[in-house]
């Protein structure tokens, strides 16, 4: 059986009811129960006691014992932080430092901007602290603290209880500061250039390179001076199999087909290693460096980049290999460029050796996602009736992969072009800024006053939440828009 990833923020009283129910059942004989302690038990006893049921559920999330779970708990526990549920605070470096930088779960539009205004109000709070000299890029105030006390350069402190470093990588101001002096500086005062922290429990390490590099789920904006930072981290010995930058620049938020993530990451060794500091942490809960390679050409598939593409299998990335992220759906990267129309990408791959295994639903569902009218003409109307009642959502992955002539396609087929899957297509378009799509969606019909069914929030609304100024503009214009709405 494979080996499962702990949840998100683990509980240690959760993990023994666990251990306690497998006990329970193995006792009584459920086959299930006996198949866990069979695979995971190093004796399999006929009558297992609670240390074996411990044994068995450390051995099942990937640990070797007992104890070593326990300890990989403290170890969430020791680096947890939850910056997005920070309260407002009274005292002005506190509250100017909780502004400035990004939550990861609170960046909503202007928040930064308020600290850009406090910092206005009082220019003072730029060299309050060791963390606001930090957030600032205040390197002449700072080469001062640290000659003063060289250990502030690794203090945790201000409202997210970070080092220096993570406030300056995570600050989003407006006024120009000195970051990469300031940043050499900690890290020539003994800084950590592997910083960071586990988000809200989550054991991806949002580390000072996370940082620097930005993005995300909400597109977060990258550092000002984020590749320099980037790059001066990591030849300090940041490691470059950061799992949550490539998550945050690939499979999360918007999605381009930019490389100089990559590029730089690949340099510094990307794929290769024993994955730093963090994996000697947090152990099998990260992935090993070699599957990371295999996560981001599996997204370069999904997502449609073939510069990616190009650039992963030139720095030896398995043409087969398989992504764990429950995204992929267990799918080749050739498979889900295929499944996603992706033409490039999947030539590409076909190119360097790639298999694929499609049923004929399938390869329908392929031929509408690139947009070939004649291949699914000849699938005959039956099938296109079927993937009309199975899948009505496909119509919300084609505007979601910016596919216009697919989204056209389907429309003729029958797919409805308000489909509201959790958002409609047009939603998506909004997301992505991609004006193309959301033309083309107006044309066929969309109705832009539909909310979404999580935030209420228009296209017009998500579209300017997330700053999609091109296609906020023309939803404005196309005379078809009730008003604004905010997510």
């Amino acid at each position: 059986m494979p080996i499962h990833r702990l949840p998100d923020n683990p509980s240690l009283e959760r993990l023994r009811k666990q251990a306690k129910t497998l006990l329970q059942y193995a006792k009584a004989g459920v086959p299930e129960a006996r198949a866990l302690v069979a695979e995971f038990h190093p004796r399999s006893p006929e009558t297992p006691k609670l240390a074996d049921a411990q044994l068995v559920t450390a051995r099942m999330y990937g640990f070797a014992t007992w104890r070593e779970l326990k300890d990989h708990l403290g170890t969430v526990e020791r680096y947890t932080r939850s910056p997005h549920r920070v309260a407002p605070s009274e005292e002005p470096a506190e509250e100017f430092l909780r502004l400035a930088c990004l939550t990861y779960g609170s960046d909503h539009p202007g928040r930064t901007g308020e600290a850009d205004l406090l910092l206005a109000r009082h220019p003072h709070l730029a060299t309050a602290n060791v963390f606001t000299m930090a957030a600032t890029g205040s390197a002449d105030a700072l080469a001062a603290a640290l000659a003063e006390d060289p250990g502030r350069a690794g203090a945790q402190g201000g409202p997210y209880g970070w080092e220096p470093l993570l406030y300056l990588t995570y600050a989003r101001l407006q006024t120009p500061g000195g970051y990469v002096a300031a940043a050499r500086l900690l890290l020539d005062h003994g800084a950590d250039p592997g910083a960071g922290f586990l988000w809200d429990g989550l054991v991806s390490p949002f580390t000072a390179l996370t940082g620097a590099f930005g993005g995300g789920e909400g597109d977060q904006p990258p550092h000002p001076e984020g590749p320099a930072l980037a790059r001066l981290l990591l030849e300090a010995g940041a490691d470059p199999n950061d799992d949550q930058t490539l998550y945050n620049r690939g499979l999360g938020g918007s999605f381009s087909d930019d490389t100089a993530h990559l590029e730089l990451l690949l340099e510094f060794g990307l794929g290769r290693g024993d994955g730093g500091s963090w994996r000697a942490r947090l152990g099998p809960a990260l992935q090993p460096p070699r599957q990371l390679l295999r996560e981001e050409l599996a997204t370069a598939a999904l997502r449609g980049g073939p510069k990616r593409t190009r650039l992963l299998l030139a720095h030896g990335a398995e043409v087969n290999g398989l992504g764990d992220h429950p995204a992929y759906g267990g799918r080749t990267p050739y498979e889900l460029a295929l499944l996603h129309g992706h033409t490039e990408v999947a030539e590409l791959l076909a190119a360097a050796g790639a298999t694929a295994a499609l049923d004929e639903m399938e390869a329908f569902v392929a031929a509408c996602m690139r947009g070939d009218a004649a291949a699914v003409a000849a699938f005959g109307r039956e099938r296109a009736a079927q993937a009309l009642a199975d899948a009505p959502e496909l119509i919300n992955r084609a505007a979601e992969q910016r596919k216009p002539a697919a989204v056209r396609l389907l429309a003729a087929l029958g797919f409805d072009v308000d489909h509201l899957h959790h958002s409609t297509p047009l939603h998506a378009a909004a997301w992505n800024d991609d004006v193309e799509t959301a033309r083309t969606l107006i044309e066929l019909g969309a109705d832009p006053a539909i909310k979404d069914t999580r935030h209420g929030a228009t296209p017009l609304g998500w579209a300017e939440y997330g700053g999609k100024r091109h296609t906020a503009a023309y939803l404005r214009s196309s005379g078809r828009q009730p008003g604004n709405e905010e997510i």
